[in-house]
């Protein structure tokens, strides 16, 4: 019977975040964190310096899921 109350308390608390969360967003307060990686520097790098996905996250000390996922969300666009 008290596992019932956590969960619906649980369920509460939940609740009410999201819409802390969602009146923040509206205020313009909650915005998330800057991006690290520049885009366009991806970018520059693999079409104009011909570099791979794995030579450009060495270069710029990043992850290649994340010069993968850069490039791929540049072709769709």
């Amino acid at each position: 019977m008290l596992g019932v109350f956590a969960e619906f308390e649980t369920n509460l608390r939940r609740e009410r975040q999201l819409e802390g969360i969602q009146a923040a967003k509206a205020r313009g307060v909650y915005t998330g964190r800057k991006a690290a990686i520049d885009p366009a520097e991806v970018q520059r790098l693999h079409f104009e310096e011909k570099l791979g996905p794995a030579a450009i996250a060495r270069q710029l000390k990043i992850g290649r899921a994340s010069v993968y996922r850069l490039l791929n969300k540049a072709s769709v666009a």
